[in-house]
Parts: C-alpha cells; sequence; structure tokens
C-alpha cells in the first residue's frame, strides 16, 4: 500500500482535531472545578506580542478544513479575526473534524498539481496544493495546536503529551 496525500494530511488533521477536542473538554472541566472563567483562558497569550487563545484554535482549525479548501478551489487567505467564545471554539473544531472527515484519499489525490496562491494582503505566494499542504498547512496547523495546548497547561489544565497526540494508528 502507497502512502498518499491523505495519509499526510487529513490523516494527521483529524488526529490532533481529536486530540484538541478532548484537550478542549478535559480543560474546560478543570477550569469549571477551579473557578477559572473560560472567558479568561480564550484571551489568554503565551507572550504579549502572541496572538490569543482563540486564535490559536480558529487558525488549526483554519489550517486543516480551510486547507483542504484551498487545496481544492485555488485560494488561500489567512482567517478573519473572531472573538469566539470557549464553547463557539469547541463548537469550531469539531465541524472541522466532521467535514475532513468526508474527504476521501481519492478527493485528496485529486488536487495533487493544482495550483493554490496564499494570498496576505497584496502579497501572493504560489505553490502547488501539495507543497501548499505539507510545507505551509501542516507547520502551521502543528504550531497553532501545540500553541493552544500549551496555553491550556500554563492556565493549569491537567494534560499531558497523550492528551496533545490523540488516537494513534495502531497496527492491527
Amino acid at each position: 500500500m502507497a502512502f498518499s496525500l491523505y495519509d499526510a494530511t487529513v490523516a494527521n488533521y483529524l488526529q490532533i482535531l481529536g486530540a484538541v477536542s478532548g484537550f478542549l473538554d478535559k480543560s474546560l472541566a478543570h477550569f469549571r472545578e477551579t473557578g477559572t472563567d473560560p472567558a479568561e483562558v480564550v484571551e489568554t497569550r503565551l507572550a504579549p506580542d502572541m496572538l490569543p487563545f482563540r486564535f490559536q484554535v480558529v487558525s488549526l482549525a483554519h489550517h486543516s478544513r480551510g486547507a483542504m479548501e484551498a487545496a481544492r478551489n485555488g485560494v488561500f487567505v489567512p482567517p478573519s479575526p473572531k472573538s469566539e467564545d470557549y464553547a463557539a471554539l469547541q463548537a469550531l473544531v469539531a465541524e472541522a473534524r466532521n467535514e475532513l472527515s468526508g474527504w476521501t484519499p481519492e478527493a485528496v489525490d485529486a488536487v495533487i498539481g493544482r495550483d493554490v496562491v496564499f494570498k496576505l494582503g497584496d502579497r501572493s505566494l504560489p505553490f502547488t496544493a501539495e507543497g501548499f499542504l505539507m510545507s505551509f498547512s501542516l507547520p502551521n496547523f502543528f504550531f497553532h495546536a501545540t500553541t493552544a495546548y500549551a496555553i491550556l497547561r500554563n492556565k493549569g489544565a491537567p494534560l499531558g503529551k497523550r492528551d496533545f497526540m490523540g488516537r494513534m494508528k495502531l497496527k492491527t
């Protein structure tokens, strides 16, 4: 069996989005037990010049679900700033997982070779779909997932590495 673009992208997105869903739930339960306001958590940053937790979650959804849409339609733009509350962030992750679950290996492999342009203001970066997904989308996705995890840990959520890794693809 050959390793496909689906295996490298959608399968990884789904694994980590599942983990993010789990660690968002686990963290919320902890925050409720300790009296930490989730509204405070969504505005938390690791450094003053870093974007807040809500942006990290919006971005990881955008760099998974949105990246696959860009591979299909040819254009990727940064996510719009949003003032999501904790529950809306949980719903956004669930929506991304749901949409990505509809992608088949054949549909992902069908985007190989297509042009994708990343547009940021007046600037445009040209990619092939596979170059965009592998060198831009996946690194951004993992960065934002890791940063969201780190912010929750920094706020005291009892998370460990297994919470971040999610369901592994064990040999059956």
